[in-house]
Formats: C-alpha cells, structure tokens, sequence
C-alpha cells in the first residue's frame, strides 16, 4: 500500500515506519521538517499542519493515511501550550480532512491517533469504547479530535481513532521518563498508588495499527490498551523488580501539582480501560500482562 504518515518523526511514528517499509509498503511522511533519522527511502512533504492543508501530492496516491502528529501533553500546560495541544490534533486533522474531500481518490482508511483522556479519571469504573467522554481540557480536546476525523467518513473512507493509553518503550514515552530514577533507587508511586494506568507495549500499539490498516472489521474508536490494566502502586512494583532496584520513594500529589500544574490531574488520573473493541474485531496482544511486557523491554 502506499501510506502517508504524519508523526512519523515521533516515538510511535519511528517504529511504525520501519515495520511498514520492512513489510514491503510505500511510505510518504509529512511533517514541519525532514527528521534526520528518517529513512531515506522513505519520500517527505512540509506541512505545518495547524496553519493549512497538506500538499495535494501527499494525498494523491495514498491508500491509507496514519495521523500520529500532536503536540506533547506530558509539559506544564501554560495557555499557549494549550492551544498547541488542540490544535496539533482538532485543527490538524480538519485540515487534512478538508484537503482529503478535494481530491479525486480517496485512502481506504485513516487511523487517527487518539487517547484514553478521553474517558477522564474515573476512579475504579471499567471503561470500554461505549463509555461516556469524561469532562475537562483533555476529554475535550480528544472529543473534538475524533470529531474532526470522523468527518472523513461522509467521503466512504473508513476511520480507526486509535485510544492510546500509556504506551511503553525503552526509547521513548512514558517508560524512557521514569527509567532514569528507576534505575537509580529513588523511584516510587505516585501520590496514594490506588490509581488505574492503563498501559501497552509499544510493539501492540504498532501492531494494532497494522490490523487497522488491513482489517475492514475495525472501524470507529478502538481502545489501544492492554487487557489487563494495573495499579500505579503494582506498576512501580513491577518496574522496581525488573530492574532489581527498591521503589521507595513515593511523589506526593503536591509536589506533582507544583512541577505540572494543572496537567499533575491527569498523571494522577485514574482510567481503567479494557480493549473491548480490538478484541472483538479479532485482535490478539502479544503482551497483555505487565511483567512480561517490561522484562522484554529491559532486556533488550
């Protein structure tokens, strides 16, 4: 297939692009600038993607579109880092959608980068894609972003927003930002622990989607988390044990508000979501439980 891929200089848009061009498909990234980590065989259009449409021959060929660009949520959340956030996503996707109903073919799918803020913090209520959105700046930012790229729908195109929840991977994402004090003894939970993470191996996430792409069952939103969800205070526990160091030092919730401000709610959030929708459509993880996901990742 030919695929365009915006983010693809990104955590999750490095592995997908490998696992795509190994697998024989036909790459075009778009982005601000050409990453110099990029494989050359891989073509690249700019795209500023808040301030207009992408360019035509982007588009043109495509059978299947992968919209990974946004700008990071884990920083301090000041008023212009928040419009970043939405716009990155929300605006993005509007523009590429506006961009997709002037051309003559459309892609066969998009799958749209998404995330479980959509749901909010919802203590120890078990979340599958037919909950109720949750309520605040994220949730509204990712319901004005799926919003945005269901509109490809009206032009027969079939659209995956993919709901990631904490994507593990020793080179980048969540798990790269704790690894370091981790590894030095001075990890710990976060506030109480009682908190749900919803977690997944990046490796899953790649895979999921691959099945996106490929597989017509899956259609509409698709929760990218493990099966099997854990405490924060049983994930530091893992953690701690894989890397055989003790997690003793847990972050109280102030300390979290003072470094993050407002965006300290969403660390301690809690969201237990189950991948109901991807298991339906046939989907098997390869790491549906904690401590082998982690093992395999230390271990590489």
């Amino acid at each position: 297939m030919n695929i365009t891929v915006t983010g693809a200089s990104g955590f999750i848009g490095n592995h997908l692009i490998q696992e795509l061009l190994d697998a024989g498909h036909s790459i075009h990234a778009l982005g601000r600038k050409r990453s110099a980590g990029l494989p050359q065989a891989v073509r690249f259009s700019e795209w500023p993607s808040t301030e207009s449409e992408p360019p035509s021959e982007a588009l043109a060929s495509a059978d299947a579109i992968v919209y990974l660009a946004g700008e990071s949520v884990a920083q301090r959340w000041t008023s212009e880092v928040k419009q970043r956030i939405r716009g990155s996503r929300a605006d993005g996707t509007r523009n590429l959608v506006n961009a997709l109903a002037k051309q003559s073919r459309h892609p066969q799918v998009l799958v749209c980068a998404s995330a479980i803020g959509y749901y909010g913090s919802r203590g120890d209520e078990t979340l599958t894609e037919t909950s109720a959105p949750g309520s605040g700046f994220l949730a509204q930012v990712v319901i004005d972003w799926e919003q945005a790229a269901r509109q490809a729908e009206a032009l027969g195109i079939r659209v995956v927003p993919l709901r990631f929840g904490v994507v593990l991977g020793k080179d980048g994402g969540a798990l790269a930002k704790m690894l370091p004090p981790f590894r030095l003894g001075l990890g710990g939970r976060l506030a109480s622990g009682q908190q749900w993470m919803s977690w997944v191996h990046v490796d899953d996430v790649i895979a999921l989607i691959r099945f996106s792409l490929d597989n017509s069952a899956a259609r509409g939103p698709m929760n990218a988390t493990s099966p099997q969800p854990v405490r924060n205070a049983e994930f530091t526990e893992q953690l701690a044990n894989a890397l055989h160091r003790p997690a003793i030092f847990p972050v109280p919730k102030f300390a979290l508000k003072i470094l993050f401000g407002e965006m300290a709610e969403v660390i301690l959030g809690s969201q237990r979501v189950l991948p109901k929708a991807a298991q339906s459509a046939g989907f098997q993880f390869q790491y549906p439980e904690l401590r082998p996901a982690l093992v395999r990742l230390l271990s590489k």
